[in-house]
């Protein structure tokens, strides 16, 4: 997981564990006033659930994680839980080593076979020795999050591709495609696209001849366009008439300059060469798919400021001799 996404994640689970913690803290007295009667501390948890409205189980186990109560869901009682031995679920194991409280991290439930997570709350006498267990499981989908948007962040990002490609690398040579035969006008023709009617993200995959389009006006679909299509610059017609926008991280006059690295990139080399390349002008992401199947996401800037001898001289584009970070 990338740190944007660490963090991201790590401020969701500190304000789920301020949440949780109160709660079934609260349920700590009650526990051990009725313990160990199986039917006062199930009545205890069905009086409870309700102020827990996104829990999906809670459940008593005893002090060596057998479940001692029915799983108590907003159905109802589900006493075929009753006797579970749970010692072994990796969500109990910080209570198990003595934390009064965890949070466990996400996994994959068992059932449903969805996100979930699982807090614990170790119940003690009044002595402070162990009685047992508060267990509480939460479908991921159903906790009351801020779930704050992602986005993703402006760098460089470089990710290697299939070992056997690579391996195999020096045996291959480009072939010529019937895009590269036509591409000056295929990438005029996506320049027109982009400026004026509507498409904020491109993607051109050379080897295969074909395009792929995203457009303002029905972002949710992409449109498939085949070499017959893009070979004909009549589809314009096809496409509503729409400004470039205003709030585009690339300014429309360096967007061409982007496609003409694609082709530089794509005729740099026989061996080394560029088998996709996309655009998104929201985020000025530029993406590039080369012959050796590493993959590198970066900044239009970033990207138009490299030379070819970067992209060929200095193994960025592939891992040539198991050095850098591409791939």
């Amino acid at each position: 997981m990338s740190q944007a996404l660490k963090t991201i994640v790590a401020r969701q689970r500190m304000l789920l564990q301020g949440r949780l913690e109160a709660a079934l803290g609260r349920l700590e007295a009650p526990c051990r006033s009725a313990w160990p009667e199986r039917q006062a501390l199930e009545a205890i948890l069905i009086q409870a659930l309700p102020a827990l409205a996104s829990c999906k189980y809670l459940y008593i186990l005893d002090a060596a994680a057998r479940q001692i109560t029915a799983n108590i869901s907003p159905q109802g009682p589900l006493p075929e839980h009753l006797g579970r031995d749970r010692h072994d679920r990796p969500y109990l194991a910080e209570a198990l080593a003595g934390e009064r409280f965890s949070l466990s991290a996400v996994y994959i439930s068992r059932n449903a076979r969805r996100p979930s997570l699982t807090a614990v709350q170790r119940l003690e006498d009044g002595r402070g020795r162990l009685l047992g267990f508060l267990g509480a499981d939460f479908d991921l989908r159903d906790l009351p999050l801020t779930r704050e948007l992602y986005e993703q962040p402006g760098q460089w990002v470089q990710l290697k591709g299939d070992p056997a490609i690579r391996g195999g690398l020096f045996q291959q040579q480009r072939v010529e495609s019937l895009m590269d035969q036509r591409i000056d006008p295929i990438l005029d023709l996506m320049v027109e696209l982009i400026a004026a009617h509507g498409v904020f993200h491109a993607k051109l995959h050379f080897s295969s001849s074909r395009a792929t389009l995203w457009l303002m006006d029905d972002p949710y679909r992409f449109r498939l366009l085949a070499y017959e299509d893009l070979a004909d610059p009549g589809i314009c017609l096809a496409f509503p008439r729409r400004p470039y926008p205003t709030d585009a991280d690339i300014p429309l006059e360096r967007v061409r300059e982007v496609f003409a690295t694609f082709k530089a990139l794509r005729l740099m080399d026989e061996t080394i060469y560029l088998r996709s390349g996309s655009l998104n002008i929201f985020n000025g992401i530029v993406g590039l798919n080369f012959s050796c199947d590493g993959s590198h996401y970066m900044p239009w800037g970033e990207f138009l400021h490299k030379s070819l001898a970067f992209w060929l001289g200095s193994g960025e584009s592939c891992v040539l001799n198991g050095e850098g970070d591409g791939g």
